[in-house]
C-alpha cells in the first residue's frame, strides 16, 4: 500500500511537471499580452455562424487597441530604481551567506533595457507589425469592401490624439492600402487620419471626459489595491523563502512588471519570469485582471456605460450605410468602413456594451446596470480575462450583410472580437445577428442617459450600494474569503 502510494505521489508531480513544462508566461499578461499570443486562444473560438453566400458586407465598423509599446515614463524610472534595488538585495544576502545557488544569477548584474530613456509609451516595431498584418488581413477578409479607391470619405481612420494611437492607425492603414497607390516600391498610399480634441473626444477617449467615472476611478483604486494585496503578500513571503533575499511587496510588483515587459516586448522569459511558478503567475495575472473588471469593466455599470456615445456613433454609421444602399447610391459616394484606434480604457467598456464573454443572467445583469460577481480566483476558471478581451492589438469588428431582397430579415450583424466570431448573449449567443434584434437587444437598453447628464451632472454619482456590498464582502466578509 505504502508503494502504491509513492507512485501516486509520483504520477501527480510528473503531471505537474509536464503541465509546468507546456505552460507559456506570454500568454498570462492580462492586458500586456501580445496580440499573437492572444488572437487564437480557445476561448475566443467558437464554431460561427453560416454566413448564407447571398449576403453580402456592405459596411465594416473597427474598434482597435494601440500595438504593443514600450513602457511609459513612469514606468521607465521604477524600472531604472529596480535595478538598484535588486543589487541590494543580493549584496544582503552575500553578507547574510546565503548560498549562491539560491540568487538567480541574472539578479544582481540586471541593467534595465530601457537604460537612460527619457521618455516612453511609444507604438515599438512590434506593435508596427501586428497593426500592419491587422491591415492586411481584413482587406483580404472583406475583399469588396476594399476595392473602392482609397477617399476619407469613403473609409474613414480615427484615432485618439495619443502617438501610440494614431501611429498604430497608420500601420493599419498601411496595411489596408498597401500596393493601392505609387509611393515608393511598396507601391503605398497616403491617407488621412483625424483625431479629436483629448478634452471633447467622447467616442474614443470617454473615459478621461467623464468626470464622473474619474472621480469614481480616484475613489475605488484604494480599494482595488486592498483586493489585490493578499495576493502580492503570499508571493512575496514565497519569493523571500525560495532564493532567501528580503523582496518587499513593492519588489515583486516591480518585477511581475518587469516580467510583462520582458515577455511581451523582449520576448525574454528566462529572467524576472523565471522567479514566478505558473500557480504565482495565474494569481498575479488574476489580480490584474480584478482591476480591469472593477476599474474599466463589468465591475461598474459607468465603466461601460460612458462609452455609448461609441455604440451610437456604431449603429449610425450602419443607418447610414443601410441609407446608402436603399437610395442606391453609386459605390465610391458613401462610407464603407468607419475604423478606429484608441486603448485598453476604450476596448474594455466597448466589449463590455456588446456584452462579449457573459452568460444569459449576467448578460440581463448589465442591462439593468447592476456589478457582476468578481472573477473567481485560480485555479477556477473564469471568461473575463484582460488577455483576451484587451491584449495590444486587441479588437472588434462589426460587419454589416445585406441578404437578398426576398429574405426577411434584410441586415445583419456579425460581431468578431479580434478577428474570431463571437457569440452575443444579446443575440441568443449567435454571432450573426438580425440588426433590429441587435439594435432592440443590444444596443437600445443602453441608451437610457445622455453622456453629459451620466459624466458631468454636479452632484457627483455615487457608486452603488451593491457595488460597495461586494467590494466590502471580498475585503471583509468571511463568506467570500479564499485561500491565497
Amino acid at each position: 500500500m505504502a508503494m502504491k502510494t509513492v507512485w501516486i505521489i509520483l504520477l501527480c508531480l510528473f503531471a505537474i511537471s509536464q503541465a509546468d513544462q507546456g505552460f507559456d508566461v506570454r500568454h498570462h499578461l492580462s492586458t500586456v499580452t501580445r496580440y499573437s499570443a492572444s488572437k487564437d486562444v480557445s476561448q475566443n473560438l467558437i464554431e460561427p455562424s453560416n454566413v448564407p453566400s447571398e449576403c453580402t458586407p456592405i459596411h465594416l465598423n473597427l474598434v482597435a487597441r494601440h500595438g504593443t509599446r514600450s513602457p511609459t515614463k513612469k514606468r521607465l524610472r521604477e524600472l531604472e530604481n529596480l535595478a538598484g534595488r535588486l543589487k541590494e538585495l543580493v549584496r544582503d544576502a552575500e553578507a547574510r551567506k546565503t548560498p549562491s545557488d539560491k540568487i538567480p544569477g541574472w539578479l544582481g548584474k540586471w541593467i534595465s533595457p530601457w537604460q537612460g530613456k527619457v521618455k516612453g509609451g511609444e507604438l515599438i516595431r512590434q506593435g508596427e507589425d501586428e497593426l500592419y498584418q491587422l491591415g492586411v488581413r481584413v482587406r483580404e477578409r472583406f475583399p469588396t469592401l476594399f476595392e473602392d479607391d482609397y477617399h476619407p470619405d469613403v473609409y474613414t481612420i480615427r484615432a485618439t490624439q495619443i502617438p501610440r494611437a494614431s501611429a498604430s492607425a497608420v500601420a493599419f492603414g498601411m496595411g489596408l492600402f498597401s500596393e493601392k497607390g505609387e509611393l515608393g516600391p511598396g507601391r503605398n498610399r497616403a491617407f488621412a487620419v483625424t483625431s479629436e480634441n483629448r478634452a471633447s473626444d467622447t467616442k474614443l477617449r470617454f473615459f478621461e471626459c467623464c468626470q464622473n467615472y474619474k472621480s469614481y476611478r480616484k475613489a475605488k483604486e484604494p480599494a482595488v489595491d486592498k483586493l489585490k494585496e493578499p495576493v502580492l503578500n503570499k508571493i512575496t513571503a514565497s519569493l523571500a523563502k525560495r532564493h532567501d533575499l528580503s523582496f518587499t511587496k513593492q519588489d515583486i510588483s516591480s518585477l511581475w512588471f518587469l516580467c510583462k515587459q520582458e515577455a511581451s516586448l523582449l520576448n525574454v522569459t528566462n529572467q524576472s519570469c523565471e522567479l514566478f511558478t505558473p500557480s504565482e503567475v495565474a494569481l498575479l495575472e488574476w489580480a490584474d485582471d480584478l482591476e480591469v473588471f472593477l476599474l474599466k469593466g463589468y465591475g461598474n455599470s459607468l465603466n461601460y456605460k460612458m462609452g455609448v456615445p461609441l455604440l451610437e456613433d456604431v449603429l449610425h454609421s450602419m443607418e447610414e450605410a443601410i441609407k446608402a444602399r436603399e437610395e442606391k447610391l453609386p459605390t465610391g459616394s458613401y462610407e464603407k468602413a468607419r475604423l478606429r484606434f484608441a486603448h485598453a480604457e476604450t476596448i474594455v467598456p466597448f466589449s463590455c456594451l456588446l456584452g462579449l464573454f457573459l452568460h444569459g443572467p449576467e448578460f440581463e445583469k448589465i442591462q439593468k446596470e447592476k456589478p457582476l460577481e468578481l472573477p473567481p480566483q485560480p485555479p477556477k476558471t473564469r471568461d473575463f480575462k484582460g488577455s483576451t478581451m484587451a491584449p495590444f492589438a486587441g479588437n472588434n469588428m462589426l460587419a454589416l450583410y445585406s441578404c437578398p431582397a426576398a429574405s426577411s430579415p434584410k441586415y445583419f450583424v456579425q460581431v468578431l472580437h479580434n478577428e474570431h466570431p463571437i457569440p452575443l448573449p444579446g443575440c441568443d449567443g449567435k454571432d450573426f445577428c438580425p440588426l433590429e434584434d441587435f439594435k432592440t437587444k443590444v444596443v437600445t437598453p443602453h441608451l437610457k442617459h445622455a453622456f453629459d447628464n451620466l459624466c458631468n451632472a454636479n452632484a457627483k454619482q455615487k457608486p452603488s450600494s451593491s457595488m460597495f456590498s461586494l467590494l466590502s464582502s471580498w475585503l471583509f466578509g468571511s463568506s467570500h474569503q479564499t485561500e491565497l
